[in-house]
């Protein structure tokens, strides 16, 4: 089961607004450029790599220091998605509040579903956290560079140039996880949410963290305590050689695990769900390879 975005529905006026004002998916802006709307600055930012100045890009979810999982949808919310030409959101039930006022607009705009393009979704435990995988963000690039072109073909071949310009980026990330699996494939880690799952395997890296302490964590439930002592005694043990945490989500377990980590002396990553202020997508995934690696080194 995977914990969603929470939704609080709009009101039936904004509803109707957004009913009546929904924009043709099919034609840009008036001023020339197309409306996309993301439901994370994460998928804003990748956006916008490949659109450029060719797209006007909301991001529904965009404070650096919020916690996605406690995002509360409003009018304004339905508004953007109501003129939006392209949607791209996560998919998985990660920010299923997108689907659900969408439900809400009669004309559709395009929707690009990040796991979906990933292909991770085989009906098993997914960890929809796909933005941590770097093949999938490739593909995404692609695939957005697409849909733009189907909306604004005069402009087809800027966005094909912008989106090669993009993978040629996330190639020098992958190349990085590449790096670390060659210089420390094995080795394991620990985590508090599956947040950087895909980082981390990539990399060669073992996640050794109880599932049942990381699912709890991430569904927000009690986690339990045979749970809790089995992920504290990963450090003082030092069966683990870093604890890569989600910095967005704590709580008194987690603070816990912090503590046993540095008490040991096991190097601490913190990752966020969201794009930090002042970054984009590639600058945003190439600290966090680095920190892993000086970690791994330390």
């Amino acid at each position: 089961m995977k914990k969603s975005l929470a939704l609080v529905v709009a009101t039936a006026t904004a509803l109707a607004l957004a009913a009546c004002s929904s924009a043709d998916p099919e034609t840009p802006a008036a001023d020339g450029t197309v409306a996309v709307v993301t439901s994370t600055n994460v998928y804003g930012d990748i956006a916008e790599q490949v659109g450029r100045d060719l797209v006007d890009v909301t991001a529904i979810i965009d404070d650096p220091s919020a916690d996605p999982h406690s995002y509360e949808a409003s009018a304004q919310t339905q508004l953007a998605l109501s003129k939006a030409a392209l949607v791209v959101e996560n998919g998985g039930g990660y920010d299923d509040f997108v689907d659900t006022m969408l439900d809400a607009i009669d004309n559709k705009p395009v929707v690009v579903n990040a796991v979906e393009v990933s292909g991770k979704d085989t009906g098993g435990d997914l960890n929809e956290h796909v933005w941590y995988d770097f093949p999938t963000v490739r593909t995404l690039a692609g695939t957005i560079a697409d849909e733009l072109s189907s909306i604004d073909a005069a402009n087809a071949s800027t966005y094909a140039a912008n989106a090669a310009a993009f993978q040629a980026k996330v190639d020098d990330l992958i190349a990085g996880t590449d790096a670390i699996k060659a210089e420390h494939a094995g080795a394991g880690v620990a985590i508090t949410e599956p947040v950087p799952l895909y980082l981390l395997e990539n990399a060669g890296l073992v996640n050794k963290t109880p599932e049942e302490f990381s699912e709890a964590i991430e569904e927000e439930t009690d986690v339990p305590p045979a749970a809790l002592q089995d992920t504290i005694a990963l450090f003082s043990s030092h069966a683990v050689s870093a604890l890569v945490y989600n910095s967005q989500t704590t709580g008194t377990e987690t603070e816990r695990v912090l503590s046993a980590a540095k008490d040991a002396g096991v190097p601490v990553v913190p990752v966020t769900e969201t794009l930090p202020e002042g970054t984009d997508y590639v600058s945003w995934m190439t600290a966090n390879i680095d920190a892993v690696r000086s970690a791994l080194t330390s």
